[in-house]
This record gives C-alpha cells, sequence and structure tokens, in this order.
C-alpha cells in the first residue's frame, strides 16, 4: 500500500515578510525623497541665476536707451508695465522679475566693489545670507 501524502502547498505572504516589504519600500521612498528635494533646491538655485542674467542685460538695455542706471526707488519694475511698453527692448513681464520663491529681485544701485548695480535673490528665507537653499544669489557673483 503506497500511501502518497501531500504537503500543503505555501501560497500568499506571512505577517513578518509583508512588514518587511513595507519597510523596504518606506526606506526607499524616504530615500528618493531626500534626493529629490536636494534636486529641487539646486533646480530653484539655477533657475534664479538663468533669471539674473537676462535681468543684467534688460538693465542694461535700459541703461543704453535712458542713459542712466533704473532709479533705486522704482527698482526692476520699470522693466514692466506700466512703466515700460512691451515694445521696449527691455521690456520684462511682472513675473520675470521675481525669484523661483515668489520675491522681488532687489536692484541695489550702486553695487558692490565699484560694479554699477547688483541684482540679488535672498533664496528661500527672503533673508540676506544664508547657506544652501538660503543662500543669496547676486548678478555680481554669477558675472564673475
Amino acid at each position: 500500500m503506497n500511501k502518497h501524502t501531500r504537503t500543503p502547498s505555501r501560497s500568499g505572504m506571512t505577517f513578518v515578510e509583508l512588514l518587511a516589504v513595507l519597510v523596504i519600500l518606506g526606506l526607499v521612498a524616504g530615500v528618493l525623497t531626500v534626493s529629490f528635494a536636494g534636486r529641487f533646491a539646486r533646480g530653484k538655485q539655477e533657475i534664479a541665476k538663468t533669471q539674473l542674467s537676462l535681468l543684467s542685460q534688460a538693465v542694461e538695455t535700459y541703461r543704453i536707451e535712458h542713459g542712466d542706471w533704473p532709479p533705486v526707488d522704482q527698482g526692476l519694475a520699470v522693466l514692466t508695465s506700466p512703466a515700460a511698453t512691451p515694445t521696449a527692448p527691455y521690456f520684462m513681464k511682472p513675473n520675470q522679475i521675481r525669484d523661483p520663491w515668489n520675491q522681488p529681485y532687489a536692484l541695489i544701485v550702486p553695487g558692490p566693489d565699484g560694479h554699477p548695480y547688483e541684482i540679488v535673490t535672498y533664496g528661500s528665507d527672503t533673508q540676506p545670507g544664508g547657506t544652501g537653499e538660503s543662500a543669496d544669489i547676486s548678478s555680481v557673483s554669477i558675472g564673475e
């Protein structure tokens, strides 16, 4: 007499296995979130540098057209409507004179170290100084 005993097949996952998978997925998600957050912050800084270059060109063009730098009391607003017409070679849209943190760029005339002007963003904290995403970005430093 030959008896065949069948071993029960195992289907599904145990609670411990499921818990292990969830912990691993959580760790991977945490690492990716930190990585993307850092890259997003650096991306905003690169956007600010590009915008500062464009604003510097507009300020230089304004000087050529008007014979003087934009008035400090008006700042970069002289590059937008209604102070400037859309046909002016230095015209900028109002959102183009705001940094990636949605703060207005500051125009300083005269600029530091003998520069005729400086355009600056104070970063995510909107305060002078700082490091990382809070660091100031200046048209003077990117032009060097």
